[in-house]
């Protein structure tokens, strides 16, 4: 077959992918993965019912506001990431100001407090939960992610699964805060930041083997 030949049978039939219709999809992936995280939450550890006060709604306002920074400057960025020649670099660095802003506080919280109280506010009462869980439930919505993103074309395929993991492990750690009795700034800093860097570090590792096309 000539050149030409294949060019015109490669061009033939070829229509533009609709408007929005990439978002919509991601939105969709979005969706479908936080609830699929919460769906494994209640059949795994189930809903933290015994502390209903003041305090324990404060910290859970923490964890969620934390992860849901993540979730949406991770969207931001995939929207972008998700279409051919986008690296998204400069929003890629702002991925990294609510784990700075977490640490900052946690580093505070500590100081304020006698040493002899950080370990309990370092580890809690269930940090080997934490460290199981939120990788877990981070499992379908990463998946449901890929899937969203394989109907783009990104090329920075390495940024983009990293960024797919964070957003993933972010929905996965919302979903463990309504089961988590630790409520202190350090341990959402380290257990919480730290089991979400982890997912995004197994993105990155397994985004160039999805999303190749």
């Amino acid at each position: 077959m000539k050149t030409d030949q294949l060019i015109d049978m490669l061009s033939t039939n070829v229509e533009p992918v609709k408007s929005g219709q990439l978002g919509k999809t991601l939105a969709w992936g979005l969706v479908i993965g936080g609830a699929a995280s919460f769906c494994v939450m209640f059949a795994t550890v189930g809903l933290r019912t015994a502390a209903t006060g003041v305090s324990h709604m404060g910290y859970l306002a923490l964890k969620v506001l934390f992860m849901l920074s993540v979730i949406g400057m991770g969207t931001g960025l995939l929207i972008k990431l998700i279409r051919p020649g986008q690296d998204g670099r400069k929003l890629f660095r702002l991925m990294f100001l609510p784990f700075l802003a977490a640490g900052f506080a946690g580093i505070v919280a500590l100081a304020l407090e006698p040493s002899a109280a950080w370990d309990r506010m370092i580890l809690g009462t269930q940090w080997a939960m934490c460290l199981f869980c939120i990788p877990l439930f981070a499992i379908v919505p990463f998946s449901v992610l890929i899937w969203a993103l394989r109907k783009g074309a990104p090329t920075n395929l390495k940024r983009t699964g990293a960024i797919a993991g964070l957003v993933a492990g972010a929905l996965g750690a919302t979903a463990y805060a309504f089961h988590c009795p630790d409520n202190s700034l350090p341990f959402i800093a380290i257990w919480y930041g730290a089991m979400v860097v982890l997912c995004g570090w197994v993105g990155a590792w397994l985004g160039p083997r999805l999303l190749r096309w």
